[in-house]
This record gives structure tokens, C-alpha cells and sequence, in this order.
């Protein structure tokens, strides 16, 4: 769908309505600000509203449903199926509404919901506290909470909604919210999990845990070495400590200088290690590992924000990924998981990708819409190419290592960790009963599917 030209009244109108700015295609900056971390996804809004305030965010929504337009709304714009914009239709841009303020004494944060993740671990960091926050410093901190959030801390301070104390959100009628356990608790409840199907959020409150210390190991192996190392990290990790965390990935040799010559630009076995805690405790902790020899490593102790944006992708490259959740990584699985990598595309950025499961994160509330946290480990396919000749081979990877796994799989699925795969695949996000409740959530708050493009929940 082309973009729909306003009538000049109707655009002057919003403008000096707003705080923030409306862009339109005839604007300087459109294609900056239209643009997504999925190459893939190339969509041309008809207006794009960076926001500066909840206010801003109510006119948004108002006008676009006065001129009949489909509505998106963009925090980090990480998503890999690309909702956080529109063809033709209105994108309600957060970034600007990326403030965050920390009471060390409450040991909360308050957070606009156009923060990322580097917005806030910079902000705790200072004060040795922190929270879970994902694996990218860029990834929106708004969808990824509401969606349940899964990161490196998810095993010691469970996952980022289980730390969630309140959010503030404009509705599809405009109106501004408060949820809480105490107001609104039937929304505050779908909003662990649920993610934007009921209104925009503006700023969520997080709670925050000390943090004194962080480190994390990088060993590197040859691919060929995949299927001897994995059961030792498997093994490792089903039974450490809830501070450590990690996850094992098949990647590209990265040209850095630890990493040796000969697997530069080659298949690679990382196993990789995090802990709450110092180096010295690290070593000890993954001491199996540490025996394997190796062929490259990066061990230190380190500032959590600094972890954080480790590994962060450039924008700009073209992605497509998914993931199954594992009842138990046997080793048949070990063995199909290590065999995948031979299809992989290399080089590239493309990263697959086992996830440990457990600690916090499993003992969690049980009553929230995320069934799949009972998981064991998470097989997350992440494909990361830059030439448009290898979408066909990259997306056939993805659906291929999933196939591989189904014996081991739950059936439920993180929604953040894919695209848009049907709905069925969403209603096993939440699990049957939850979608059912979400659903009526949905219906008193927008009851007319205005906030339709996210992992949907249709109105009962």
C-alpha cells in the first residue's frame, strides 16, 4: 500500500499538536527514520510520529484512527517480522521517549518505553544494580518486557516481566493507564507476555537487583569439535548455579586478534559463559569447560552493560530467525544440532544458537501467560546474511533446524524469538487457556484490534 497523502489542514493540524514531530515522505529523513534492524523489511509509512510524551502518543493514535490508518508502533525496531512499521499507515515512534531514572534506595527504574537496553544498564550501572535486559544493548526495552524478555540474567533474576512493577500506556481510545498489582491487576497481568495488543507503553517501572560484579568466558573450538564440547557445556549448565547462564553457538570466526588464523571466516563452536560474579569465580565454575583446549578465548570480569552490547549485530543485514523450546537436549539432539551447522551460511552473522533454561526463570510466577519457561533449552536459529541471493537458503536453515528438534519440543514458543509464523504458533506462545483470558483483556481495552500488528490477540 503506497502512502496516503493529507490534506495539508489536516497535517499542519497534528504537527502543532505535537511535542515531538510528524515525518512524511516528502520529509528529509523519512527513509532514516522509516528504516528497521531487518534489512528485509522495507515499508513506507504514510506518517511517522516521534513522539516526545504520552500526550503525543494519544494524538498519534487519534489521528490515525480519524484517517482510517493501520497503526505500528516502534520502540528498538528489532523485531524480526518488521510490526514496528507499516505500508501506508502510521508509526507511533518511542525513540525519543528514552529517559530512565533510578532509585537506588527503592532499588527501581523508571523507563520511557522508547528506551533500549543500553538506556538502562547505563543508568543502573553506576550503582551496581541491574535487572534482565536481552542480549542486544539496541533491543527496545518496551516490546522485549511486555513479550516476557529473556536474557543472559533470566537464570538469576528470572525473566524481565517477572521484575515488572508497573507500566504506564495510552489506549486504542486515546486514554492514559496505570497497571499494577494493585490497579488495573487484569492488565497488568496480560502485559507479562502479552505484549502491545493493548495499548502503547510509555514508561514501565522495573525492579532492580545488586549486581557487584560480571564476567563471562568466550571459548572457541572448530566446528568439527561441536558434538565433544557440547554435552560437557550441556552437562555444566543442568547443573550450575542460578548465576550462571551462557549459551552455546555455531558462528562465523570473527576477524579479531584472539582468534586464530585458520578459523577465521570459518565454522566455529563457541561456548560461552556468564556469571554473576568475578573472574576468579567464573573459573571455577566452568572449570569442565576450561579443559576442553580451546583454541581461542576472551575471559574477563567486566561491567554488565559492557556484556551487553558484546555481541550486538549491525544494523542494516537481512534476518530471519525462530526457535523451539526443548523438553531435554539429549544427545540425538546434541547430534542434530551440531550436524545443522554444515547448512549454516558462512560466512556471515548468522548464529545458531542453544539457550540453557532453568534457575529463576523456571520457578517464576506460574500464573503468567508464558508456558514455555518450564523449558529445559531453547534452540534459537538466527540468520543473519547480507546478500538478498542467500534469503532462500538462510530462511530453508531456519526451518530446517527446527525440524531437527521437534522430538524435544514443547510446542510453546517465546513470541519475541520469531516472526510471523500463523496463529496457531501465537496461541501456543501463550498456551490455549491464557490466549482465552488475554483475549477478553484484549476485547475491554481494544476492542476493535487497532494494536494489530505484534504477535495478535483477537478480541473475544
Amino acid at each position: 500500500m503506497a502512502p496516503q497523502p493529507f490534506a495539508e489542514p489536516a497535517l499542519t493540524g497534528l504537527r502543532d499538536s505535537l511535542a515531538g514531530e510528524a515525518i512524511t515522505p516528502d520529509d528529509a529523513g523519512y527513509d532514516e527514520a522509516r528504516a528497521l534492524f531487518n534489512a528485509m523489511i522495507d515499508r513506507r509509512p504514510s506518517v511517522i510520529v516521534q513522539c516526545e510524551s504520552a500526550a503525543d502518543v494519544a494524538t498519534a493514535i487519534r489521528f490515525g484512527r480519524d484517517h482510517d490508518l493501520e497503526l505500528a508502533v516502534r520502540g528498538g525496531g528489532h523485531g524480526v517480522a518488521g510490526a514496528a512499521t507499516t505500508d501506508g499507515g502510521l508509526v507511533i515512534d518511542l525513540r525519543r521517549m528514552h529517559a530512565v531514572a533510578v532509585d537506588p534506595d527503592a532499588r527501581t527504574a523508571r523507563v520511557g518505553g522508547g528506551a533500549t537496553m543500553s538506556d538502562l544498564d547505563r543508568a543502573t550501572q553506576p550503582y551496581s544494580l541491574a535487572t534482565t535486559g536481552g542480549r542486544a544493548s539496541t533491543t527496545g526495552l518496551g516490546g522485549f518486557t511486555l513479550g516476557g524478555g529473556s536474557g543472559w540474567l533470566e537464570r538469576k533474576f528470572g525473566l524481565a516481566c517477572d521484575n515488572l512493577v508497573a507500566v504506564d500506556l495510552v489506549t486504542a481510545d486515546g486514554a492514559e493507564v496505570h497497571a499494577s498489582e494493585e490497579e488495573n491487576p487484569e492488565l497488568f497481568w496480560a502485559l507479562h507476555g502479552g505484549g502491545g495488543n493493548f495499548g502503547v507503553a510509555t514508561s514501565l517501572t522495573l525492579r532492580l537487583h545488586p549486581l557487584p560484579a560480571m564476567s563471562v568466558a568466550f571459548l572457541f573450538f572448530p566446528a568439527a569439535r561441536g558434538a565433544e564440547v557440547l554435552p560437557v557445556y550441556r552437562d555444566l549448565l543442568e547443573s550450575a548455579p542460578d548465576g550462571m547462564g551462557g549459551g552455546f553457538i555455531c558462528l562465523t570466526g570473527p576477524p579479531e586478534d584472539f582468534m586464530p588464523e585458520h578459523l577465521v571466516g570459518r565454522a566455529v563452536a563457541l561456548a560461552l559463559v556468564t556469571y554473576a560474579g568475578t573472574e576468579p569465580e567464573l573459573r571455577k565454575a566452568a572449570a569442565p569447560l576450561l579443559g576442553l583446549g580451546h583454541e581461542a578465548e576472551v575471559l574477563m570480569e567486566l561491567p554488565y552493560a559492557e556484556l551487553q552490547c558484546m555481541i550486538d549485530d549491525p544494523p542494516g543485514l537481512r534476518n530471519y530467525w525462530s526457535a523451539e523450546y526443548l523438553t531435554a537436549l539429549p544427545d540425538p539432539a546434541v547430534d542434530v544440532f551440531c550436524a545443522r551447522t554444515d547448512s549454516m551460511i558462512v560466512p556471515s552473522n548468522s548464529q545458531h544458537i542453544l539457550f540453557p533454561m532453568g534457575g529463576a526463570m523456571s520457578r517464576g510466577d506460574p500464573g503468567w501467560p508464558l508456558p514455555w519457561r518450564t523449558a529445559e533449552w531453547v534452540l534459537h536459529p538466527f540468520g543473519i546474511w547480507e546478500d538478498p541471493a542467500d534469503d532462500e537458503r538462510g530462511r530453508r536453515w531456519v526451518h530446517d533446524a527446527r525440524a531437527d528438534v521437534m522430538p524435544w519440543s514443547i510446542g510453546q514458543v517465546y513470541l519475541n524469538f520469531i516472526g510471523d509464523e500463523g496463529r496457531e504458533r501465537v496461541v501456543a506462545g501463550f498456551g490455549a487457556e491464557n490466549y482465552r483470558r488475554l483475549a477478553a483483556v484484549k476485547a475491554a481495552y481494544d476492542p476493535d484490534n487497532v494494536f494489530r500488528r505484534n504477535h495478535n490477540i483477537k478480541p473475544d
